[in-house]
């Protein structure tokens, strides 16, 4: 007989990520015990979430809500903005090329956490402990998560959506690697007096990108990657100074801007673990990989985590956390983790370095994908989701090769 508490998944931390994990394995029929705080609701970030991210967050049932707060990005556009020798092309990424309406939705974070904690209130399977995890005790057979009333809670699987600091990590024994930037982003939204037209621009600039994703109306987020004196420098300056600078960095590409309050500054750093599963414990979103925020790639490869691992979990329902089920998870994501982070810390290195090589060859990359439109249908399916652009391009070859009828 199991004792009190046990149930099939623990699910620790209460982020996007965590949230989205509990409502997925209750989806899946699995029963769960989140555990974490009440959902920040002072967070002023966003979250681009691609269209494979929106498709699974559908199959939750939750998509129709996000959407009201939602802003559709339709284009994607890098400029480059330094001051360097070798200075690329501008390329602009259109949805409609791959037939798509847009790449994703732009969505304020207090709005996703709030829609995410309906659901997870709501849905019978999941019981929700607002409070911490205090010690961990992973064994052959269970996982247990001792709380700090002295509660035992024990599960099969344990999944860890707990941050980039996460206690369940260590405790599994995971060890990592960790890179921190001379970089930190200063994250704020703004309005405009000229419409974004549903593109996002991304400025690349010596310290670092410089983003602007579209929001509802005449609103754009802003992610501002800086040094860190600057970034605290920045943060001294009042709002019309800093309306002022923000709109001199996108070279008034949006009008007058005015800077919303309520701006935050993140430092930024990169962290991978050596195994992305151990002793029962999985780990999803920052718990698995932390890097800097270019190219949207962030939650939108927590979701892919969370989705393979229920998937994994479902074929190994009598025992979810098993060697075998864990395995077969840290084998499936290793290639997409580790292709994402590496893209994404070359491409920020690149911003850095002063290294005339090193500039020649990220012009030379964006010069060929502005101008061969395959090679960016190509980019930009596999940034919405792996192996899909390739599958593309061989069924397009496929049909080429194929013998046509003649016509007399």
């Amino acid at each position: 007989m199991e004792p009190a508490g046990t149930v099939d998944v623990i699910v620790a931390g209460t982020g996007p990520a965590g949230l989205t994990a509990a409502l997925a394995a209750a989806h899946a029929g699995f029963s769960v015990h989140l555990i974490g705080p009440g959902v920040n609701d002072a967070d002023r970030r966003t979250t681009a979430l691609m269209a494979p991210a929106l498709h699974f967050l559908e199959s939750l049932g939750i998509l129709g809500e996000l959407e009201s707060e939602a802003a559709a990005l339709r284009s994607m556009r890098i400029v480059d903005a330094t001051r360097r020798l070798i200075r690329s092309p501008v390329v602009t990424f259109h949805a409609s090329e791959i037939g798509e309406p847009f790449f994703g939705l732009n969505i304020p974070n207090r709005h996703l956490n709030a829609v995410l904690w309906r659901a997870v209130a709501g849905h019978p399977g999941i019981d929700w402990h607002e409070t911490f995890v205090e010690r961990w005790d992973p064994s052959t057979d269970r996982v247990r998560a001792i709380l700090p009333d002295g509660k035992s809670l024990s599960a099969s699987l344990a999944i860890a959506a707990d941050g980039r600091l996460s206690p369940a990590r260590e405790a599994a024994g995971i060890s990592t690697y960790t890179h921190p930037y001379p970089q930190s982003a200063l994250v704020l939204n703004f309005t405009h007096t000229r419409p974004h037209g549903s593109i996002s621009t991304e400025f690349h600039t010596e310290t670092g990108p410089f983003t602007q994703v579209p929001l509802p109306g005449d609103r754009s987020s802003l992610v501002w990657v800086v040094r860190p004196e600057t970034a605290d420098e920045l943060m001294t300056l009042d709002d019309a100074a800093l309306s002022r600078r923000a709109e001199e960095r996108m070279q008034s590409m949006l009008g007058r801007v005015t800077v919303e309050p309520g701006r935050q500054i993140y430092p930024l750093s990169a962290t991978l673990p050596r195994r992305f599963a151990k002793d029962r414990i999985a780990l999803v979103g920052e718990a698995a990989h932390v890097f800097p925020p270019i190219g949207a790639q962030g939650l939108n490869l927590g979701v892919r985590d969370i989705q393979q691992l229920v998937e994994i979990a479902s074929q190994h329902r009598s025992d979810p956390g098993s060697a075998s089920a864990l395995a077969a998870y840290d084998r499936s994501r290793r290639p997409d983790i580790l292709a994402r982070t590496g893209a994404v810390g070359l491409l920020n290195q690149s911003l850095l370095s002063n290294l005339l090589p090193a500039q020649i060859l990220r012009s030379a990359g964006l010069s060929i994908l502005g101008g061969f439109a395959p090679l960016r249908a190509l980019f930009m399916r596999e940034g919405l989701k792996p192996g899909s652009g390739l599958a593309a391009l061989g069924a397009t070859l496929r049909a080429g090769l194929e013998p046509r009828a003649r016509t007399y």
